[in-house]
């Protein structure tokens, strides 16, 4: 798939903008906090109703607007003439209200799987070096753009996860005596909290399986040496990949039967998906707190292009977006890099400097400052 228009309306930096787009690859240049990576921004949110950059909406409205319109037309694939047009509008303090083909829908979530995207920006390094829930966040944006009906099931455990959480915050050291209504209240929760924590493990799991072999190759492709790239995925239930949503869901209720007790001394949650992390390593050594900078780089490179890779041989063809990524490669790595991504049915790169992208790569150019997008040819490039 790939996006043939792209329409802002109040969207961080731009008023407005029309931007006519065509598959294979597409180059923005410019100087920083011009605005490249703004639009680039826009295209992901539109296919996961996140951003890459902040956690929050309020800075992807441009400042005095009262509200943003993103709207894409995305073309099913280059063999493929049907088209599909998406739409949100950001309004702060409100639900978002998203269309699709001028049609509203009743959630704005009912977008996904209608755009994928795999981006990768300098922001990733912290998938290696950061926290774990920053690996949390990169696997359920994953699977979820595998499969999009579990947007909701991450929404409805993150609900449980905050009503569970605030009960036990209001039990907070009690020890085992609370009073029976408590009890049964929390036994609920614990029901629902497993439920739905079953099916995201279980998701995550087989995700990490089917990515595993993407990664290693994506890694001996980029590095040149210590290339042995392994990830699993750390739980206190042991997870496999063939291992029933009933069994984890029977899991997690033992495991939290067992620290029933700490949680409430504690007033938090110590048993899910939500503790969870996956674990990165380089041969027998953890990639964390081991891996040089170009190591980590390229681990956090390799893990978006094994998502990509995967996502292909799912059938699909995402909209691969590499944000001011060149500058931070050598010029060996440029080269692997453009030879791995060329056959992509569209490729959105960002960066400062023109020269950073390989000239193999060629595609369409623009110029992005002061505002205004405007398309170069060769000679004023």
């Amino acid at each position: 798939m790939f996006v043939t228009h792209l329409s802002l309306a109040d969207f961080r930096s731009y008023p407005r903008v029309e931007l006519a787009l065509e598959p294979g690859v597409t180059t923005f240049t410019g100087a920083n906090g011009q605005g490249k990576t703004n639009l680039i921004e826009a295209v992901d949110y539109l296919a996961t109703l996140g951003s890459h950059r902040v956690a929050s909406e309020v800075p992807l409205i441009r400042h005095t607007a009262e509200r943003a319109i993103v709207r894409a037309r995305v073309q099913a694939g280059l063999d493929d003439v049907r088209q599909l047009l998406l739409e949100i509008e950001l309004v702060p303090g409100r639900q978002n209200r998203a269309s699709l083909n001028r049609a509203p829908l009743r959630r704005p979530r009912e977008l996904l799987g209608a755009l994928r995207t795999v981006v990768f920006s300098p922001e990733d390094l912290a998938l290696v070096k950061g926290d774990p829930s920053e690996r949390r966040r990169f696997i359920d944006e994953l699977i979820t753009t595998r499969w999009p009906r579990l947007a909701g099931v991450r929404a409805d455990y993150d609900r449980v996860l905050r009503q569970r959480s605030t009960l036990l915050k209001s039990l907070s050291g009690r020890g085992r005596s609370i009073p029976d209504g408590a009890a049964a209240t929390l036994e609920v929760w614990d029901e629902s909290l497993a439920g739905f924590g079953a099916e995201l493990v279980q998701a995550r799991v087989r995700t990490l399986a089917d990515l595993a072999r993407h990664v290693q190759q994506a890694y001996a492709a980029i590095a040149p040496a210590n290339n042995d790239a392994r990830l699993y995925y750390r739980s206190t239930i042991a997870p496999e990949p063939d291992t029933t949503v009933d069994e984890l869901q029977a899991r997690l209720i033992l495991a939290i039967s067992e620290r029933r007790s700490e949680e409430i001394a504690r007033g938090v949650c110590l048993v899910g998906p939500h503790r969870d992390d996956i674990v990165l390593g380089l041969g027998e050594l953890p990639a964390k707190g081991y891996a040089s900078h170009g190591e980590s780089w390229s681990f956090a490179l390799a893990l978006k292009l094994a998502s990509f890779d995967l996502l292909r041989s799912d059938g699909v063809q995402p909209v691969l977006i590499l944000d001011d990524v060149f500058a931070e490669l050598d010029e060996s790595r440029r080269e692997r890099l453009a030879v791995m991504i060329a056959g992509a049915e569209q490729v959105l790169i960002t960066a400062a400097v023109a020269d950073d992208v390989p000239a193999v790569l060629g595609g369409r150019r623009f110029r992005v400052g002061g505002g205004e997008v405007s398309e170069v040819d060769d000679a004023g490039a």
